[in-house]
């Protein structure tokens, strides 16, 4: 897989960030991109001193042009994509009575809409690379639960979506996939990371499925993978 090269959305922190250091380590040039430029950058400099192999840029997914803007400067600066994961996401927990018409949209538009604006600015590079596209999505996007109306909405979205998209680009030989994590070890909604969180999955464990799913065989595609901690916590 050496000189492949990867976009990550959303990949400053987290899953995304996770997902980065494996991919780096395993030889392939990796683009993180967030809604700040000096968070990109300074994430793509914890990532590899070696800055060959990763670069960060400005991009909020909720605005095609931006994603459009940074496919753009990859191919610029290496020539070609071969992996695109949208994995920016956010999420807002209230009852469906005190959720507010922004915080609907701020979630649709980020978790849903954003993943349509990654495929959108990078299909026709995967075209000429057959490439992969891959949605983090979430078990929530299965699973309904108290005060998730609108991030269960969105990330049920994010799978309906992308298991069309499959279909839709396969016959390009571009292979697409949807990641629905259970409990993950980041600083989503609030949670701070430490030894407490040693039963969750953790960012790079997303990382290897990752690439393990890089690593099937062609004739092979896991359209749809649920992921979950093996043991809850007690």
């Amino acid at each position: 897989m050496k000189n492949k090269v990867a976009y990550i959305t959303g990949g400053t922190k987290g899953i995304g960030f996770g997902i980065a250091q494996v991919l780096i380590q395993n030889g392939i040039k990796v683009i993180i991109s967030g809604r700040k430029q000096e968070d990109a950058e300074e994430a793509a400099h914890i990532l590899s001193e070696d800055q060959s192999m990763v670069f960060g840029i400005a991009s909020d997914v909720k605005n095609l042009e931006d994603e459009k803007n940074a496919v753009s400067e990859i191919i610029k600066k290496f020539g070609r994509l071969d992996y695109v994961i949208a994995n920016a996401g956010l999420g807002i927990f209230k009852p469906v009575d005190q959720l507010e018409p922004e915080d609907w949209s701020n979630m649709m538009d980020t978790n849903l809409t954003g993943v349509f604006h990654t495929l959108k600015a990078s299909v026709e590079e995967l075209k000429k690379t057959e490439g992969y596209f891959i949605s983090i999505a979430s078990l929530a996007g299965t699973n309904f639960f108290e005060n998730g109306s609108g991030y269960n909405a969105s990330k049920f979205g994010v799978v309906g979506f992308t298991q069309a998209a499959m279909i839709d680009l396969r016959k390009y030989n571009i292979k697409v996939s949807t990641i629905m994590p259970g409990s993950v070890s980041t600083n989503f909604n609030g949670n701070e990371p430490s030894e407490k969180d040693a039963w969750k999955i953790q960012p790079k464990d997303i990382g290897e499925l990752v690439l393990d799913l890089f690593k099937m065989n062609p004739r092979t595609l896991p359209s749809k993978i649920e992921v979950r901690p093996s043991k809850p916590n007690s």
